[in-house]
């Protein structure tokens, strides 16, 4: 039994993915690139710092890249926040892993400041000992840095702890830290892909683990 969790947020708490790729896919329409709603939503999991390049040239990147991820903040703040809602279960979720003795973290590629308010969609802040955001560390998901600083937070060893996301960045991420990852299917990434990225167990989202709670890794 692990002696932490460590929680992605988007896609793994809250219903947030297909919102982040139309404000994604809007923002790269705005200055003029055509990325699909489809090819956006299939990079979200990772922070701004890793998904532009996936689509924008070092030439743009330098131009322009600041300015289309701070507007696509300020889009999302703007048109998509309101609609952001959590998934079934998750306060439940949390307490149970609390009641036996599982230290508790957040880990997310989101901004300081989104990562506030999506905690208290989630109602849930008052039940984790750690938060990290994307502005504690250098570079976002798929690499390390989130979960090695959670881990240094926590005061536990890789091998005492686990994550819990909803894409293959968050497994690709923690792998790189010696980390094992549960995969949730509330992100709608295929199960495949996150097993193919290394999730050692795939469940349909927070309530489908909390039903299998006492038979996952997490307690097991």
């Amino acid at each position: 039994m692990p002696h932490a969790a460590i929680f992605d947020i988007d896609g793994t708490l809250i219903d947030s993915v297909d919102l982040h790729a139309l404000a994604w896919h809007e923002a790269f329409a705005h200055f003029g690139h055509e990325v699909s709603f489809e090819q956006a939503r299939s990079q979200i999991g990772k922070g701004g710092d890793k998904l532009m390049p996936v689509f924008l040239s070092d030439a743009q990147l330098r131009d322009h890249g600041k300015q289309l991820e701070s507007w696509r903040g300020t889009h999302f703040k703007a048109n998509y926040l309101s609609m952001v809602r959590p998934f079934a279960a998750v306060p439940e979720l949390l307490k149970k892993l609390r009641e036996a003795g599982v230290k508790l973290a957040v880990a997310s590629s989101a901004k300081k400041d989104e990562l506030e308010v999506y905690l208290k969609i989630a109602a849930i802040a008052d039940l984790l000992d750690v938060t990290v955001s994307s502005e504690d560390v250098e570079q976002s998901k798929p690499a390390p840095d989130v979960f090695k600083v959670a881990l240094q937070k926590l005061e536990v060893s890789p091998d005492g702890a686990i994550v819990i996301g909803d894409s293959p960045y968050d497994a690709q991420a923690a792998s790189k830290t010696g980390l094992h990852t549960i995969g949730l299917l509330s992100g709608a990434f295929p199960e495949q892909s996150l097993r193919d990225a290394g999730c050692v167990a795939v469940y349909p989202g927070p309530a489908g683990l909390l039903a299998n709670l006492a038979r996952s890794p997490l307690l097991v």
